[in-house]
């Protein structure tokens, strides 16, 4: 299985493509438009990918498309791991330091899955710290933009977030006990 995860250029591109997308299906053509990659090396790495089980492939009216494998044994990991690294996880990191400083960073499991909210108090993002809230925002939007999705997000200070949480405040506590993946700062020292 570590074949299938050392990754070359244009495979991270189609990775990225279809990971932060997870619910989208994408034809060869698009692939080649979204990437910006020559076709042949597209087809390539689509065949590969297909070979070890991450992609399924159908025909569509005139048209091949492609749907990465939510079976696939290792989706979730990557899923977290393109999360972490592109889209807003990439640019918070990106962007760390005019950000302020940042203690801890989380995305929700259920926005990078693509998933629809439980209730109207699910937060996509959770920043710990000081935090440059215009600067987030610049990110945020650059975010809702990209994926046409409302980013819900919560800002503590890193005392308000202690406070919170040795208090077992519910919403802390509910963003708590989610699924998440940790961009900025340890899950371990987020929960104790």
């Amino acid at each position: 299985m570590l074949d299938d995860i050392i990754f070359s250029r244009v495979r991270i591109k189609i990775l990225e493509l279809f990971l932060l997308n997870p619910h989208d299906m994408f034809h060869v053509r698009e692939i080649v438009r979204q990437t910006e990659e020559e076709i042949n090396a597209v087809r390539r790495e689509l065949a590969h990918m297909e070979k070890c089980g991450m992609f399924s492939k159908e025909q569509r009216g005139n048209r091949l498309v492609y749907q990465f494998r939510k079976e696939y044994p290792l989706y979730t990991e990557l899923l977290y791991l393109i999360g972490k690294t592109a889209g807003l996880g990439g640019d918070i990191l990106r962007q760390k330091n005019k950000l302020g400083k940042v203690k801890y960073a989380m995305i929700s499991g259920r926005y990078l899955k693509g998933l629809p909210k439980k209730s109207n108090t699910d937060v996509d993002l959770l920043m710990v710290g000081t935090i440059v809230l215009p600067e987030l925002a610049l990110l945020i939007k650059g975010e809702e933009a990209r994926r046409h999705v409302e980013v819900g997000y919560t800002v503590m200070t890193e005392e308000e977030f202690e406070f919170r949480k040795s208090r077992r405040d519910p919403f802390v506590l509910s963003i708590l006990s989610g699924s998440k993946v940790m961009i900025i700062g340890d899950e371990e020292d987020l929960l104790s």
